[in-house]
């Protein structure tokens, strides 16, 4: 799932589960509304993505390149290593500025309950015995 956010300067896609071959039947679709929008920014927000292989990869490139061909710049933020791999191997990442500092929220929904780890006076994790006894 590829969704478009735009403000006056800036175009973000968040980008939801595999961009891969399978998914290729959208991206012509995508890439006009991204291009026909002529923002100065491109933002790549890649923190859902669960794998990109070089036809997603591929997809990217263009809409940068597209950027950079009008004066503007695309970001890509929460990228793991696999991806930024794949963009190294295509020889694009001169096209992509990388957010280093974007934080990824969590995918899982918050449940509302908190994970507690109990630590005994030196630091040391409880057993479950010790916890329930403590």
């Amino acid at each position: 799932m590829i969704e478009i956010a735009t403000s006056p300067t800036t175009t973000t896609l968040v980008i939801a589960g595999d961009l891969d071959l399978a998914e290729r039947d959208q991206f012509p679709e995508i890439a006009a509304r991204v291009v026909g929008l002529r923002r100065q920014l491109l933002v790549i927000d890649m923190c859902r993505v669960t794998f990109m292989d070089s036809t997603g990869a591929a997809f990217l490139i263009s809409l940068a390149d597209a950027g950079r061909k009008r004066g503007g710049a695309t970001v890509i933020r929460g990228a793991d290593e696999r991806d930024l791999f794949v963009l190294e191997v295509c020889g694009a990442m001169e096209l992509f500025r990388i957010d280093d500092e974007h934080s990824c929220e969590p995918s899982a929904p918050d449940s509302g309950f908190a994970v507690m780890t109990s630590r005994d006076d030196d630091g040391s994790p409880l057993s479950h015995r010790d916890v329930s006894t403590a």
